[in-house]
């Protein structure tokens, strides 16, 4: 049975153009990675929770900002590694500098025995569409798309 994650992509035009808000992953294993490496606000949904609830919850829980409806069913995505994704699109307007995200604990350097505390999201950034398609995982790129051809 594939991984389920929900997430919400939040959008915003400025200046007759279209952005998107994008998260980049915390923790060392992607501290000097960028392109391919963003990502919609996502995680895990709980056992018989709503995927639209789990969106919203992810959400608020990876970035400190609370969406707002209505929501944008897009049609679900599947990574690289099986996990399938369901989002919305939802716009919204937030400064991602006071970007406040949840944390997580893991043992860091491998095999140290020494745990280290890091933010589950070091930082979001609102992207042109060009931008965003170079910056965000390649199989989420069709949630961009579709929420282009949608607006």
């Amino acid at each position: 049975m594939p991984k389920v994650s929900a997430g919400l992509l939040m959008y915003r035009v400025t200046d007759g153009k279209l952005q998107v808000l994008l998260v980049h992953p915390g923790g060392p294993f992607f501290q000097k990675k960028d392109g391919g490496a963003w990502s919609i606000p996502k995680g895990e949904i709980e056992t018989g929770e709503d995927l639209l609830n789990a969106a919203q919850r992810e959400f608020e829980e990876e970035t400190g900002f609370k969406p707002s409806p209505p929501f944008i069913a897009l049609p679900p995505i599947t990574q690289k590694g099986g996990k399938v994704v369901h989002a919305w699109a939802c716009a919204g307007d937030c400064d991602p500098r006071a970007l406040r995200s949840n944390r997580f604990e893991m043992e860091w350097p491998p095999r140290s025995g020494r745990r280290e505390e890091f933010p589950e999201i070091d930082c979001a950034e609102w992207f042109a569409l060009a931008d965003a398609r170079r910056k965000i995982k390649p199989a989420q790129i069709p949630l961009l798309e579709e929420l282009s051809a949608r607006l």
